[in-house]
């Protein structure tokens, strides 16, 4: 399903925190949205693979990488590794790296930046742990949603049904060519 972060705000404001923009994406997938399951870890992706390993249907991996831009938390074995298990997205307050590979992948994965440098992998890191970056703090089992505008956090899952579908461009300007007929011909003498 596609999401909307700016259709979401609209329409659910008051119940939303929204991330602070800093955040690009790097996956395969436009839009993701899930139950989050965080890890709080810092240049050691170790704990983050331990995660990628469980089922991640309906969820987002929501990663405290402690905003390091010198080692990627991400890369292209690990991004399988959660396509392969069905997570929804990944969010990292850090870093990636194989970012063509990434855009291929059928993922969601918001991140600070990219970087060709890996991270350690001994496995130190917390799960399910409170985290706070980009001005808002996230709790176990909190809701994401996440597109190329923005990333929103919601303590409840939202009714994503009441989103309202852009019309397609080419909708748009055949109802303009259609309003511009109706006035010209009612409008000017013939």
């Amino acid at each position: 399903m596609e999401y909307s972060t700016s259709a979401l705000c609209d329409i659910y404001l008051d119940q939303v925190d929204v991330v602070e923009p800093m955040f690009s994406n790097f996956g395969g997938r436009a839009s993701f949205a899930g139950q989050i399951t965080s890890v709080k870890c810092f240049e050691d992706n170790g704990v983050i693979r331990e995660m990628l390993e469980q089922d991640g249907v309906g969820r987002v991996l929501l990663i405290d990488g402690g905003g390091s831009l010198r080692k990627a938390l991400i890369d292209a074995e690990i991004a399988q590794l959660a396509e392969d298990n069905e997570w929804e997205g990944i969010v990292v307050y850090g870093c990636v790296r194989e970012v063509d590979e990434l855009e291929d992948m059928n993922l969601g994965i918001q991140a600070l930046a990219s970087i060709p440098v890996g991270a350690a992998q001994s496995e130190v890191g917390e799960v399910d742990v409170p985290v706070n970056f980009g001005g808002v703090t996230f709790l176990p089992e909190d809701y994401v949603y996440a597109d190329n505008t923005g990333i929103i956090l919601s303590q409840e899952p939202l009714d994503v049904s009441l989103m309202t579908k852009p019309i397609p461009k080419k909708q748009i300007n055949y109802v303009t060519i259609s309003i511009m007929e109706v006035c010209l011909k009612g409008c000017l003498p013939i």
